[in-house]
């Protein structure tokens, strides 16, 4: 079974093949399974701002064009949302913690969620509006999921009102999670990032992925955590957290976000140099 623990740590590009020497080889395939805010690109304010660095953003581009590469976005944000921010051709997309997969040929799979949930998830965003969406917070309705954004809520009121959204969420029979100054409902559904990556993997190369395939997956958030969990010992995964001591399924920690960039880098450095 996986398990948690406290993951080695890489801080610079060299560490990336000292620590992982020869994982990595231009004859194997490869998939490169990412998430978008806080992984591709940093935490800002408001989701809408949010930007990839321009050097990710250049090797991103590079690595997609590769024959051998196959490249993943799973993402929280809505599909269409974070399809806007990504925006690299022959890339596949899932939005909504996998609960909506987009393929580049522009087929789909969206995981179809029960009357009963659907009418609980209409209630659950009216009743959020109504009490919690003030004092700087708002509801972020996705259609499936949604995230209840606090960053702009006075310090002095933030705990109360993310108190209430929670209750709200879990009254409606959601699980709420907690995010990056909001906090993210899901439904009461076995689907999360884990089952949308292997879900994706098996769809691209068959039930035997793992025999042919090298993975790579990083992401910073406990959403995350599910596909770091179900890769344990069939690809490579990367927690970013600033927390020297976070528990994670990941097999590396990187400290900060702009170290994403060398991880594409080193990857790029074996694939496209």
């Amino acid at each position: 079974m996986p398990e948690k623990r406290v993951a080695p740590v890489i801080s610079r590009l060299e560490e990336f093949e000292q620590k992982l020497p020869g994982y990595l080889n231009s004859h194997n395939k490869l998939a490169i399974l990412l998430d978008y805010d806080g992984t591709l690109a940093p935490i800002a304010d408001n989701p809408s701002k949010t930007q990839m660095p321009v050097e990710l953003e250049k090797t991103l581009h590079k690595l997609a064009k590769h024959p051998q590469i196959f490249l993943a976005v799973i993402s929280g944000r809505g599909l269409k949302d974070v399809q806007a921010h990504v925006s690299i051709n022959g890339t596949t997309y899932a939005g909504n913690h996998g609960l909506e997969i987009e393929y580049p040929d522009g087929s789909r799979h969206d995981y179809e969620l029960p009357a009963e949930i659907k009418k609980n998830y209409t209630d659950m965003v009216r009743e959020l509006k109504e009490q919690v969406e003030k004092n700087g917070a708002w509801v972020e309705d996705k259609r499936v999921s949604l995230t209840y954004h606090y960053r702009d809520t006075p310090v002095e009121l933030k705990d109360a009102q993310k108190q209430l959204a929670t209750e709200i969420c879990l009254r409606h029979g959601f699980r709420a999670n907690q995010a990056h100054e909001a906090i993210e409902a899901k439904p009461p559904v076995n689907w999360n990032k884990g089952e949308a990556a292997l879900y994706i993997l098996k769809q691209k190369f068959g039930d035997n992925w793992h025999k042919d395939v090298r993975v790579v997956f990083a992401g910073d958030d406990t959403t995350d955590e599910d596909a770091m969990r179900v890769l344990q010992g069939l690809g490579r995964s990367f927690r970013i957290a600033t927390d020297e001591q976070i528990q994670t399924f990941a097999d590396f920690r990187l400290p900060k976000q702009a170290l994403m960039t060398d991880l594409l880098k080193w990857i790029a450095q074996v694939y496209v140099s």
